[in-house]
């Protein structure tokens, strides 16, 4: 009895030790890069803050000649609805859509086939034919601009979706990171499919695919991301209004009527927002994919 006692009474005493963390003094360069990093972000904010301010003035206030007010007097949603008004927005954002979509299933799938065969395949040429490819990194668009119109002009492809969409599928640094990415795979993983009886394809499928998650979804987004964007091509090929994608229908409607710089910032401020969206669904997809090519 007395020693049950002492237990319980020596238990309480028993308490354990809690070790304080010392906060460690950031060094200088950590905090230059700080700081550097603080100063980009204002600088890359600044414009799509302005652009959002100006967009929700009346023109008179969002005119050149007058003060600069960051935030406007009179909130108005002029900009927006003269541009709803002149054109068919859902239309545009439906083609932009569906192009862009297009384009990123078939650079994904030309560019993983052509990516894993140059990493785990030896055949004559090899490094003269991906040299070639790598190449193309060096011509710019706009030197086939003319080349690419006369091709789909004469294949009857103009003003069609596979039109718009095709010459967009070109993508030599996509082939590049996802060579590079497959490059840093461990073999052992496809050598124990193998002996499963596992072809090609499947550990392709199986095996590389799923590694490959946040390279990919870095390649799909910024391979959207830049036919989203692109203005010059869909431009010459769309015909037909009805087959114009969002940036072009939004230069045609805010530049056909004169300068209006509340209803441009308003078009800039439509055309980025799907954008920005996806952007933040996915950052940590992109983040992920880019510094797994980095490191690797």
């Amino acid at each position: 009895m007395t020693a049950v006692q002492e237990t319980q009474t020596a238990a309480p005493s028993a308490r354990p030790v809690v070790r304080r963390r010392r906060l460690r003094k950031p060094s200088v360069g950590a905090v230059i890069v700080y700081a550097a990093s603080a100063a980009l972000a204002v600088l890359w904010l600044l414009p799509l803050l302005w652009a959002l301010s100006t967009s929700f003035k009346v023109e008179t206030e969002a005119s050149l000649g007058q003060d600069i007010h960051w935030i406007p007097q009179d909130w108005s949603l002029e900009g927006y609805r003269t541009l709803f008004e002149r054109g068919d927005h859902l239309t545009w954002m439906i083609n932009s859509t569906i192009v862009s979509t297009i384009v990123t299933v078939l650079t994904l799938v030309l560019c993983v086939s052509a990516a894993y065969g140059f990493s785990r395949f030896e055949f004559p040429g090899k490094r003269i034919i991906f040299g070639a490819i790598i190449a193309g990194l060096m011509v710019p668009g706009q030197a086939l601009i003319i080349p690419l119109f006369d091709l789909v002009n004469d294949l009857h492809l103009a003003g069609t979706y596979w039109g718009l969409a095709l010459p967009q599928v070109v993508a030599p640094v996509m082939v590049f990171i996802l060579k590079r990415f497959f490059d840093a795979i461990p073999k052992d993983y496809e050598e124990a499919a193998k002996l499963d009886g596992a072809g090609h394809l499947r550990v392709l499928w199986n095996v590389i695919l799923p590694l490959s998650g946040p390279i990919m979804a870095a390649v799909g987004i910024f391979t959207f991301i830049g036919s989203w964007n692109n203005f010059l091509w869909p431009l010459l090929v769309a015909t037909d209004p009805s087959m114009m994608t969002l940036p072009v229908g939004l230069g045609v409607v805010s530049g056909g009527y004169g300068l209006f710089y509340a209803q441009n910032m308003a078009a800039a401020i439509l055309g980025a927002l799907p954008l920005l969206i996806i952007f933040l669904i996915f950052q940590k997809q992109i983040v992920k994919g880019v510094a797994g090519v980095g490191l690797k």
